[in-house]
């Protein structure tokens, strides 16, 4: 199921802060991130994590894109 990290990323903007600070901020990898970056999914727990290094929920840094398979 594609996602998109759109919201995560305008978050973070919005806070001044960079992705090399969210890697610090809640222990991620680059590879994570680079995934993230690719829309690509990540665990549960990767986002967690970065829910509660800034201080929200799932829905404010992510969406499930609809597919277009029937």
């Amino acid at each position: 199921m594609p996602v998109s990290y759109n919201k995560l990323w305008k978050i973070l903007i919005d806070k001044k802060l960079k992705r090399t600070d969210l890697i610090t901020m809640a222990d991620l990898s680059s590879a994570t991130l680079a995934k993230m970056g690719k829309d690509q999914q990540v665990s549960m727990d990767v986002i967690t994590r970065i829910c509660n290094a800034l201080g929200c929920n799932v829905g404010d840094i992510m969406d499930i894109v609809p597919s277009d398979d029937k």
